[in-house]
């Protein structure tokens, strides 16, 4: 009797651990981990695994759009989620003012990237608009009236398996001029987006960007604090009109379509919401477990006896 007594008791002991602290950060389930490999930079450059810092358009001969963004493998683990839940991807774009398409309705084909992982040429994972303050239908507005958006891939296979997320944004004009670029809108829709994940007070100089040029800021949503950390780098991304859409009327003699600039992105979540511990046992921070373990055994005994 009294073994068993000891050994339910020992059975609760993860619950009572959880109980005490309720809002511990928990690590990731060692099955996501499982193959990821983030290099320092915090993702491979698919130019050097055969892959292109350029998506591919549907019904363009060929050209794409520039991946001018790109979130970091080293975020946090739960921010790499592509969930609203839990403070995942969806969440911190939502934070950044970024949302679903109108109605969850998408049209046109799908542009697709190569991210070097060994996944070859793959369709978007999504494509997000600016939702103009309203996350519900906000972004029937940007589809109506145009405005900042982006689509993003996940490299996650099994030659580069970072866990970054590439990035092609740009800022569209109204669908009635056929969503075409604004001038300059993709190195101006980088910096636009920038700007709102790290809550500047004024726009970005993107004429000013250098390499090295950082950002620091916070934003919220759903209870969840995110603090981003922005680098923009240069050598990844070629600072040129070549295969690049649209490339006659965003860019011209003075101003290259492409500026060759990738803002890093790097999130880590600093607060979230409280949870609820209601009915569960708690145990002084004062009582630690070798005492506790006495306790249950000398219980155990007295209860047998």
């Amino acid at each position: 009797m009294a073994t068993m007594s000891l050994f339910l008791m020992l059975l609760c002991a993860p619950a009572l651990s959880f109980a005490r602290y309720p809002n511990a950060p928990r690590s990731p389930s060692p099955l996501w981990r499982r193959g990821r490999n983030v290099p320092p930079m915090g993702f491979y450059n698919p130019t050097e695994l055969g892959g292109s810092m350029l998506t591919i358009a549907p019904n363009t001969n060929g050209l794409g759009e520039p991946l001018n963004v790109i979130v970091s493998g080293h975020s946090d683990a739960t921010v790499l989620v592509d969930s609203e839940d839990n403070g995942g991807l969806r969440n911190y774009f939502l934070s950044v003012g970024f949302g679903a398409e109108c109605l969850g309705q998408h049209a046109g084909d799908a542009q697709t990237a190569n991210l070097g992982d060994g996944k070859g040429q793959v369709n978007e994972t999504s494509e997000l608009r600016w939702d103009y303050g309203d996350p519900s239908l906000g972004t029937c507005t940007e589809t109506i009236k145009g405005g900042n958006h982006f689509r993003y891939w996940v490299q996650d296979g099994s030659k580069a398996n970072s866990g970054a997320i590439f990035m092609a944004t740009s800022y569209e004009l109204p669908i009635q001029m056929g969503h075409d670029i604004i001038f300059d809108g993709y190195n101006l829709g980088r910096d636009w987006l920038v700007g709102n994940a790290t809550a500047q007070q004024s726009l970005i100089p993107t004429g000013n960007i250098t390499n090295g040029t950082t950002y620091s800021g916070q934003t919220s949503f759903g209870g969840y604090t995110y603090k981003t950390d922005v680098i923009y780098l240069s050598g990844i991304l070629s600072n040129s009109s070549q295969g690049v859409n649209h490339n006659v009327t965003v860019g011209n003699a003075n101003t290259l379509p492409v500026d060759g600039y990738v803002a890093v992105m790097t999130i880590s979540i600093v607060s979230e919401p409280q949870r609820t511990t209601s009915g569960a046992l708690s145990i002084p921070p004062s009582v630690s477990w070798s005492m506790l373990a006495a306790l249950l055994a000398m219980l155990a005994v007295s209860l047998s006896a």
